[in-house]
C-alpha cells in the first residue's frame, strides 16, 4: 500500500446547550457550545469503511444534552471532564477524548430579589476550556477571547530601531488597548490530585490579569503582556503557564489643524487594521511549556 493513515479524531462539533437551574424563584444559566473529539483504534473506518469501532457523532451530541440533566453544569471545566472521562472509559476503541467548551455569560436584570429570572448577554469576554483524556492523565487549558481593555494613559513607546522606512514617531503619553486572548494550563493532571475550583480559579485569573494591566505603566505592550503574566503564576499556584496573544489597537491622534483646532491628546482615530500582534508564553521556573504557539484552533 503507498500510502498510510496518519493522525486522525472524529467528533460533532459546537453542540449549543444552555442548562438553567431553578432555584425557587430564583434561576441560573449555563450556556456552553461544546465541541467533542474523538481518537483511537479508527484505521478500519479509514482504510474500509467499517463502522465497527464508530460511536456516531449523533451519539455524542445526545451525551452532552444527557449530561448537562444528569451531572448539570457546575463549571465548563468539570462538565468536559465529566463528557471525556465518559467517551474514554465507555468506548474500548476510543483512546483519547478533547473536550472543547465555550461559555457566554449572563448577567441579572432588575434589582436584587426581582426580575431573578431575567437575563442579559454580558458583552465582556468569551470563557474557553479544553479537556483532554488518555485515560489515565488529563490536561486542562481555559482562558478567555474577546476581554477588550485600554489603558487611557501610562503608556509609552520610543527608542526603537529606525531605519529608512519607519516613519512612526516616539510617543511618550499614548493609548494603549488590546483584545487579549489567553490560554493557561493547570498543573492538575491526575485523579489522584484536589481538583482545582475551576469557577473560583477563572474570576481569580481574569482579576490578576486586569489589575496587572491596569497598574503597569508601560513602556511596551510586551512588557505589559509579561507582567499579566506574572501576576497570574505568582498568585495562582494551580497554573503553571499562560499564553497572551495581544493585538495592539492602535489609537492615532487627529489632526485638527486644518479646522484651527489643537488637538492635546483629546481626540483620536481607532484603527481596527493593520495592528501589530504580540504573542508570548509566561511559564513556572522549571516547566516546559505545552500550549500551541498558535492559539487560533485552541
Amino acid at each position: 500500500m503507498p500510502t498510510i493513515l496518519g493522525q486522525n479524531q472524529y467528533g460533532k462539533a459546537e453542540n449549543r446547550v444552555v442548562r438553567i437551574t431553578r432555584d425557587g424563584a430564583t434561576h441560573h444559566i449555563k450556556d456552553l457550545n461544546v465541541s467533542v473529539s474523538l481518537s483511537g483504534d479508527m484505521d478500519e473506518v479509514h482504510y474500509s469503511g467499517s463502522n465497527a469501532h464508530v460511536l456516531p457523532t449523533d451519539t455524542t451530541k445526545n451525551t452532552v444534552y444527557a449530561f448537562a440533566k444528569e451531572h448539570g453544569i457546575e463549571s465548563a471545566e468539570q462538565f468536559g471532564i465529566h463528557l471525556a472521562r465518559h467517551f474514554v472509559t465507555s468506548q474500548e476503541p476510543i483512546r483519547t477524548a478533547r473536550i472543547r467548551v465555550e461559555e457566554y455569560t449572563w448577567e441579572r436584570i432588575g434589582t436584587a430579589g426581582e426580575d431573578e429570572h431575567s437575563f442579559v448577554r454580558q458583552g465582556q469576554e468569551t470563557r474557553l476550556t479544553q479537556i483532554t483524556y488518555d485515560g489515565s492523565s488529563w490536561e486542562v487549558v481555559s482562558g478567555l477571547k474577546d476581554l477588550t481593555v485600554m489603558n487611557s494613559t501610562n503608556s509609552e513607546f520610543w527608542g526603537y530601531v529606525k531605519d529608512k522606512y519607519t516613519t512612526l514617531t516616539e510617543a511618550y503619553d499614548r493609548i494603549l488597548a488590546t483584545e487579549v486572548s489567553a490560554r493557561w494550563r493547570f498543573n492538575w493532571s491526575d485523579d489522584e490530585q484536589e481538583t482545582p475550583d475551576w469557577e473560583t480559579s477563572y474570576a481569580q485569573v481574569k482579576k490578576h490579569m486586569l489589575q496587572a494591566f491596569a497598574e503597569t505603566y508601560s513602556l511596551s505592550l510586551q512588557q505589559t503582556l509579561y507582567q499579566m503574566g506574572s501576576r497570574i503564576i505568582e498568585n495562582r499556584d494551580e497554573i503553571d503557564e499562560v499564553r497572551f496573544s495581544l493585538p495592539n489597537k492602535h489609537h492615532f491622534l487627529v489632526d485638527l489643524e486644518p479646522f484651527g483646532l489643537k488637538n492635546d491628546n483629546e481626540v483620536y482615530f481607532a484603527a481596527d487594521r493593520p495592528y501589530g500582534l504580540i504573542e508570548a508564553t509566561v511559564l513556572r521556573d522549571g516547566v516546559e511549556p505545552r500550549i500551541p504557539v498558535d492559539l487560533t484552533n485552541l
